[in-house]
């Protein structure tokens, strides 16, 4: 083992004789884009003890690898420009030289499925690959990676790309357009890496210390470290925090939980057969996101309970968690054919229990594979289908959205990070751009906190002054009618809320940009821009605000509000209406929100409704999917808020 950075131990291979080449680790490779006026971090690995020579263009340093093999040298700050020639030396004779290097900006592009997506999938596609040859611009993707414990080098071999026709289709449009976005203002090279990964929270990206500070994640970690080594004992721990959550949350006595012998309540027949419950034809099920309880029995023989066996589960959509005669034998995210050892001693001749519990948050959900993919598998080659009637059950509203295993990787605690950025720690970096909280909206309460934490948690890793650009939210979902309670709203001001704190972070206004239909809204050159934006505000201190109209103020004027704004280019104006909407006067307590009358008077908007004569808070564009209607005359909109009245 060996240390890398404050929090961020990686697991290490010794190098021998016989794998001693590549010194380099497999970020620096041809096309490389290396970043401007910060010191030069390079590492690799080497023989234990070896000297080593860092040459870039005409900087040389020294390096020493320590008792695993690792390596570190930092070269002097460069200005842009290229290109030039990386090699590294060992006293060995050993040697590896990286070509066309360049120096310039480099930018880390993550988050979930929005980051993710695609330049074949976002708008004008066509026009925009076949329009997209640019050398200065070099692309990167990390391969989909999680692990319990950070890595050293990524789960398969990376390379740069030059931006071309060729090579952008499938990369992340929105780090694409960002690039080329900056580029007309700033002529540099642009280094983009992509790590992201569709339906991650935002737990994932974070390292287990960082976790560990909000003192809310102790045990789960704890079975995370466990499960490497014993999943069985992991298992074991994961089951006593799940199963407490769920009593806590149901009041279900202990007996009588869904996974026990003895449930309490109604099983209703499941026809399995027809896979995603959706397809049921069940009214109550037709659109159903969340957990739902699968329950059915198998019959063993003695000779068959008494083997060592594996339950296979086949596929399930998205995640799942698996009881055998009222004991937690496996849980897992999103993936392909699912299986799980079981425990010594589990199985008993006769009847036996298998319970179920499915989540989905997105699309259709369910148990799809056919029946056959359902069994339980002998160590002797014979397996007992579980092709007896199945029933089902649905949770409670308050526990529909459950606990997920630290272990899963788009849902788990640090994995992704330790997948796919440890690998990357210590590289000199521009900034962050950070598309994510779909996810989390969910555990919006949270989600403050957590990104506050995230920066801070990311910044001990790539330097303390690394900037984040954060995209927020765009709407999505059916629009309301009238004022509502929003997790979706909850996590765009807490998006909001958490930026604003931070001297070194910038927000990108979404809302307008969304699709009801859609969670990935397809103009990702807009985003871009207004990312690029906050960039040359905050990084280059350009004098135009970072953002659209910014609320400082909520004051009571008689019986009516009014909000003022700053960082206003030109004037307020309010789109094909005389008067802006989205506007909500609200009591202290949830439900006492009323939409207002709203009147642009200059820099702020007066607001008069049924009570805002007594309002405590005023909201704007607060639903999952809200329309609204405020801008400047760039034109940038007013994004989400909520904001007390003085």
């Amino acid at each position: 083992m060996s240390k890398w950075l404050p929090g961020v131990l990686l697991v290490v291979l010794s190098t021998s004789s016989a794998n001693a080449a590549p010194l380099l680790h497999d970020l620096f490779k041809d096309h490389v884009v290396l970043q401007r006026e910060q010191a030069i971090n390079v590492w690799g690995r080497a023989q234990p003890g070896e000297s080593l020579t860092v040459t870039l263009a005409n900087s040389s340093v020294q390096a020493k690898a320590d008792s695993t093999g690792v390596w570190r040298s930092s070269l002097p700050s460069m200005s842009a420009g290229g290109p030039y020639q990386l090699s590294v030396a060992a006293a060995s004779g050993e040697k590896q030289v990286v070509d066309d290097v360049m120096i310039g900006d480099v930018w880390l592009c993550s988050g979930q499925s929005n980051m993710v997506l695609q330049v074949h999938r976002a708008l004008d596609s066509r026009s925009e690959i076949l329009n997209s040859k640019n050398d200065s611009i070099r692309m990167l993707t990390v391969p989909l990676a999680n692990n319990p414990v950070p890595q050293y080098g990524f789960a398969s071999p990376v390379q740069w790309q030059k931006a071309s026709p060729q090579t952008v289709p499938e990369f992340s449009a929105v780090c694409l357009y960002f690039a080329r976005e900056l580029q007309k203002k700033d002529k540099v090279p642009m280094g983009l890496i992509a790590a992201a990964w569709g339906g991650s929270k935002i737990q994932s990206w974070m390292t287990a210390p960082a976790l560990r500070s909000m003192r809310t994640y102790d045990g789960a970690l704890d079975a995370l470290a466990l499960s490497g080594k014993d999943p069985i004992a992991a298992n074991a721990q994961w089951a006593s925090i799940w199963e407490g959550w769920w009593r806590e949350r149901t009041k279900d006595r202990p007996g009588y939980e869904p996974w026990s012998t003895k449930p309490s309540g109604e099983w209703k027949p499941a026809p399995v057969e027809r896979g995603y419950w959706e397809d049921w034809g069940v009214a109550e099920l037709a659109k159903y996101d969340g957990m739902l309880w699968y329950r059915t029995n198998v019959t063993l023989t003695k000779s068959q309970a008494a083997q060592q066996a594996t339950f296979a589960l086949g596929r399930a959509d998205e995640s799942d968690q698996v009881w055998i005669n009222g004991r937690l034998v496996g849980a897992a995210g999103p993936g392909g054919e699912k299986s799980y050892q079981l425990p010594p001693k589990l199985l008993r001749a006769g009847e036996n229990t298998v319970v179920v519990s499915v989540l989905d948050t997105y699309a259709s959900g369910g148990l799809p594979g056919p029946m056959e993919s359902r069994a339980i598998r002998f160590a002797d080659g014979s397996s007992v289908v579980l092709n007896k009637q199945w029933h089902y059950q649905l949770p409670p509203a308050n526990a529909a959205f459950p606990l997920r295993a630290p272990w899963e990787a788009t849902a788990g605690l640090g994995v992704i990070h330790n997948g796919m950025i440890a690998p990357l720690s210590n590289l000199s970096l521009r900034g962050v751009v950070w598309y994510q909280g779909e996810s989390n909206t969910d555990e919006s309460d949270q989600y403050q906190a957590l990104l506050t934490r995230f920066m801070a948690d990311w910044r001990t890793q790539f330097g303390a002054n690394v900037p984040f650009f954060v995209v927020q939210l765009a709407g999505y979902g059916p629009a309301s009618t009238q004022p509502t309670e929003s997790g979706w709203a909850k996590t765009r001001e807490a998006q909001r809320l958490a930026v604003n704190a931070d001297p070194n972070a910038a927000l990108a206004i979404a809302i307008d940009l969304g699709e009801y239909t859609d969670v990935h809204p397809a103009n990702k050159q807009e985003v871009a821009r207004r990312l690029a934006r906050a960039a040359r505000h905050v990084l280059y201190k350009d004098a135009a605000p970072p953002s659209g109209p910014v609320p400082v103020s909520a004051r009571r004027e008689g019986d009516a509000v009014s909000v003022e704004f700053t960082d206003v280019t030109g004037k307020l104006v309010a789109y094909s209406a005389a008067h802006p909407i989205g506007f909500e006067t609200c009591g202290a307590g949830a439900g006492t929100c009323e939409y207002a009358e709203a009147t642009i008077q200059g820099p702020r908007v007066l607001l008069k409704s049924a009570n805002s004569g007594t309002a405590t808070r005023v909201r704007y564009c607060w639903a999952d999917s809200p329309v609204c209607t405020l801008y400047d005359e760039v034109p940038l909109p007013a994004g989400p808020f909520q904001i007390e009245v003085k």
